[in-house]
């Protein structure tokens, strides 16, 4: 498959995506966030990848959505080999199943919360750089605060939305939007915890940890158990 702002490698078990629009900051394009779906698609089928890795051309990691392309659709290069839906970048990281790491090694803006949060872990370069400067445009990161609910506080998540300056990576570990700092031998220690891992089980432990938000309180052990019980069949 030919993309135009993403490149994808599989290595082993592992499913590399790369963000390729390092001229325009990495800021994502309705074609962009498509061809982000298709790929991940295609990793979430493949029994044989068991692990995304997140990364990002250029001095920033992405500057969240090109305000542009998405006022103006006749900007964007569409790609004729992939459908075109109107996806929410959110919702397509959400939907992907499978362990993640985001390897974070240029400033993160914006919509660029959606994909770094959408990730099971976030490891970032010690000198990147964090900024929500929307409301300084007239808008609100509207879409970034159910992602950063994930891992913060109401009140937190709120104050970040309303604070446009910059942050660092000690800041960014202290919200939990960072795991750990990137430094030499992180990604490697951080990959092999899943060299041997099940696909089956660990696709089913994260599509019921991303279900139990939606699921009764009251009715939570049972749909797990329903859970476990569908993974055992499946084994057998």
């Amino acid at each position: 498959m030919q993309y135009n702002f993403i490149r994808v490698e599989n290595e082993g078990f592992t499913c590399n995506l790369t963000l390729a629009r390092a001229e325009k900051r990495n800021a994502f394009t309705p074609t962009m966030v498509n061809e982000i779906a298709h790929a991940l698609a295609i990793a979430h089928a493949d029994p044989a990848i068991k692990l995304l890795i997140l990364r990002a051309e250029g001095p920033v990691f992405c500057a969240g959505m090109d305000l542009k392309t998405f006022r103006d659709p006749l900007l964007d290069i569409t790609n004729p080999h992939i459908e075109n839906s109107d996806l929410s970048l959110g919702e397509v990281m959400e939907r992907f199943h499978k362990p993640s790491i985001a390897v974070v090694e240029g400033d993160v803006i914006a919509g660029a919360f959606l994909l770094i949060l959408g990730c099971t872990y976030v490891l970032s370069a010690a000198s990147v750089r964090f900024r929500l400067p929307e409301i300084e445009l007239g808008i609100f990161p509207f879409q970034v605060m159910a992602s950063l609910m994930k891992v913060m506080p109401e009140k937190k998540m709120l104050q970040m939305c309303l604070d446009s300056s910059y942050f660092d990576v000690n800041k960014a570990l202290g919200l939990r939007i960072v795991d750990e700092i990137l430094e030499k031998g992180t990604l490697e220690r951080y990959k092999l915890l899943f060299a041997d891992k099940p696909t089956d089980a660990l696709k089913a432990g994260i599509a019921a940890c991303r279900a139990l938000p939606t699921i009764a309180a009251a009715d939570r052990f049972s749909f797990l158990k329903k859970c476990l019980e569908q993974l055992r069949d499946e084994k057998n």
